[in-house]
């Protein structure tokens, strides 16, 4: 009976040993990967919120579409409200880096908070994809292998549409945008391009950031009488200029433009005061490809509304994310494969595909769009694809 017993035992033994065998000879089926860990710093409540919304809900939609898993691995969100102030953008970071210990750091929107967040980024050698702040700086002398964006540069929609405006044949402009890197850059960008065309910048009106009481900037702006007017707002201050532009008067008599941010996420908001304003961009609403449409209808079913160029900003920046990850089947420690595959990448964008410059910045096509009704219609191209010049980048 003993032996019988332990012939039994012997048998159950060697069964087990042959499955667990089995088993490790199936990818993942001895362990379960881990989680991917995301940390998303982007501003929930001020000026920026509903910019930051917008980019956390497409990156979101992005990884839903793929079951919510990159190359096997689970993706696991942590959030931060960089409450769009630089001073405070070390502290932010460092929370989602050192605390959480997140695999890569997405964010933001405004370019002071984007600064600080590079500055970590290169110190912790951390991972970072930045979905919409356009610091020239960011691909230009703070280049880095880590550092990715999937928006533009301040200098790229600033450039095309000084471009389209001087080939326009106006030649005096008046520029009016917030004293902070993203707005002293986008002017910058149309000065260049612009003077080059033959036009001339005769004012370059600030006032510091947020601040929205524009009427002492519309009273020179009349009394200056420029052939057109240059801005850089976006979110809550483009609303009220562009309703405060109309109120004063100079909407009939002075043609305004813009990058694009001035008119994408605000034409509801505007109402009749934004019909007509011209602005370009790397993306506009209709955009006429299967990409854009598939989009617009998946972002739509999720959350009830239309996305816009920052919702399009955070899909790529997951989209990225997912060329990167899934190169290296999920093992995060391969850095240097991983940053290959993303830096090689051929993004299936809203806007239409894109690759990256050696900066790690888009190359991308400017579309020159005019607000009619509540869609921004695009009317040409101001430049195919554009390239940021990526000065003092090192890479």
């Amino acid at each position: 009976m003993r032996d019988s017993q332990a012939t039994v035992r012997t048998l159950l033994t060697r069964a087990a040993a042959a499955t667990l065998l089995a088993l490790a000879a199936i990818p993942g089926a001895h362990a379960q990967q881990p989680k991917l860990k995301v940390g998303l710093m982007l501003p929930a409540t001020g000026t920026f919120a509903t910019v930051g919304t917008a980019i956390s809900n497409g990156f979101r939609l992005a990884v839903a579409e793929q079951g919510g898993k990159f190359a096997g691995r689970e993706i696991e969100f942590f959030t931060v409200d960089d409450e769009s102030d630089p001073a405070k953008a070390p502290e932010n970071a460092n929370k989602l880096v050192k605390r959480d210990q997140v695999d890569v750091l997405v964010g933001t929107v405004h370019s002071g908070v984007a600064m600080g967040m590079a500055k970590v980024a290169r110190d912790n050698n951390t991972l970072l994809i930045i979905p919409n702040a356009g610091a020239d700086e960011i691909t230009g002398p703070l280049c880095a292998p880590n550092i990715f964006r999937t928006s533009f540069t301040n200098w790229q929609p600033g450039y095309a549409t000084g471009k389209m405006v001087a080939e326009r044949k106006h030649r005096t402009v008046v520029t009016l945008a917030w004293k902070y890197a993203a707005g002293e850059q986008s002017v910058a960008g149309f000065k260049e391009a612009f003077e080059a065309g033959g036009g001339k910048v005769i004012k370059e009106l600030t006032l510091p950031f947020p601040n929205v009481e524009f009427q002492p900037f519309l009273t020179e702006i009349a009394a200056l009488k420029p052939d057109a007017v240059y801005v850089f707002f976006s979110g809550g201050g483009a609303v009220k200029f562009v309703k405060d532009y109309a109120a004063a008067g100079l909407k009939a008599s002075i043609p305004l433009y813009a990058a694009g941010f001035l008119t994408d996420g605000t034409l509801e908001a505007q109402g009749d005061a934004a019909q007509g304003i011209m602005t370009v961009l790397h993306y506009a609403d209709a955009l006429d490809n299967p990409r854009n449409r598939t989009f617009r209808a998946a972002y739509n079913k999720a959350y009830k509304m239309d996305p816009d160029v920052f919702a399009v900003q955070g899909y790529d920046a997951a989209q990225l994310l997912d060329a990167g990850v899934t190169a290296v089947r999920g093992d995060m420690s391969r850095r240097a494969d991983l940053v290959k595959a993303m830096e090689t990448a051929r993004i299936d964008s809203p806007r239409g595909p894109f690759v990256l410059s050696k900066a790690h910045n888009p190359v991308q096509d400017m579309y020159v769009r005019r607000v009619e009704g509540t869609d921004n219609k695009v009317i040409g191209i101001a430049i195919k694809g554009l390239a940021d010049p990526a000065r003092g980048c090192r890479l």
